[in-house]
């Protein structure tokens, strides 16, 4: 673990486990959490003989609460500077919602040989908000009443969340995990109010559809159908549409939280990809949970 100091001054705090030769896979979270929302999948590469690196994004976690740079070219640069220093090279990038947003900036703006492959899980490309060009997508007021809850009450806010939508917890038959509910909460606490909610204009109104083209690594696009933050129809399959090299796993009855929630689902699927570009096939099959997964390969 360290600090890394980026050129505006901001300290980036991060996470690096396991040999520093061992192939490396760079983790990126979703708002308003922290490098510790991936403590399982980080636990999980670790085992399996990975470098695991994990950052907080500036204004997130442990890292400088910033009041500026909240956006997604500041936080790709931050990346570029870690993804230097720390030196990573044919590195696998994996970014849950907000951090898929942060991936596919980065992996677009990469050196040659940064990256191998990308994977976005739940993500927010290639835009949330509805607009003339993306009238699928979610109204500005939906936005709007983010960043109200969060002024109004940021505490109670990061309650509401975890016990509804993200974790699909308000879904009849589905119980409460209050450790999971916990542990959002303490991580969205930790970090900075302005930057959550300048978070909220980059995540939901940045339009990835440039980046997304620009990307020439195989990529993975894990996405469920019931998501309830980020909508399946207005995101995976047009993501995947525009990838030059990507490839779409659809899930049937995971939230959006589903890295946490079904670790044995979604850790063996980015271990896969991650070890043979062909490994996702275009099949049908039920899991141990009973939860009804389909690939869609394009």
């Amino acid at each position: 673990m360290g600090y890394l100091k980026v050129k505006d001054g901001t300290e980036i705090f991060y996470k690096d486990w396991g040999p520093k030769d061992a192939p490396p896979i760079m983790f990126h979270h979703g708002w308003p959490l922290s490098a510790d929302d991936w403590d399982n999948q980080m636990m999980y590469f670790l085992a399996k003989g990975f470098r695991v690196i994990a950052h907080d994004r500036r204004g997130h976690g442990r890292s400088t609460q910033t009041d500026t740079g909240n956006e997604m070219d500041t936080y790709a640069a931050d990346v570029i500077e870690l993804a230097t220093a720390l030196d990573l090279r044919n590195a696998v990038h994996i970014g849950h919602s907000t951090g898929g947003g942060e991936v596919a900036r980065y992996v677009a703006r990469s050196e040659t040989g940064r990256v191998a492959k990308a994977v976005l899980v739940a993500a927010v490309p290639p835009i949330m908000v509805k607009t003339h060009d993306n009238p699928g997508g979610l109204p500005k007021d939906v936005f709007d009443g983010f960043r109200s809850a969060l002024v109004a009450n940021r505490a109670q806010f990061y309650r509401d969340v975890p016990e509804g939508p993200f974790y699909g917890f308000n879904q009849d038959c589905v119980d409460v995990i209050e450790g999971t509910v916990d542990n959002w909460w303490r991580q969205g606490m930790m970090g900075g109010a302005k930057a959550h909610y300048d978070c909220i204009e980059a995540f939901s109104e940045t339009d990835f559809t440039e980046d997304l083209k620009a990307i020439s690594v195989p990529t993975l696009v894990m996405h469920s159908r019931n998501d309830q933050i980020v909508p399946y129809d207005d995101s995976a399959p047009l993501a995947v549409k525009l990838l030059p090299h990507g490839t779409l796993k659809t899930y049937e009855g995971l939230p959006h939280g589903m890295c946490t929630t079904h670790p044995e689902i979604i850790n063996p699927d980015l271990l896969a990809f991650i070890q043979e570009e062909e490994a996702i096939t275009a099949e049908t099959t039920t899991s141990e949970a009973g939860i009804l997964l389909s690939a869609e390969v394009t």
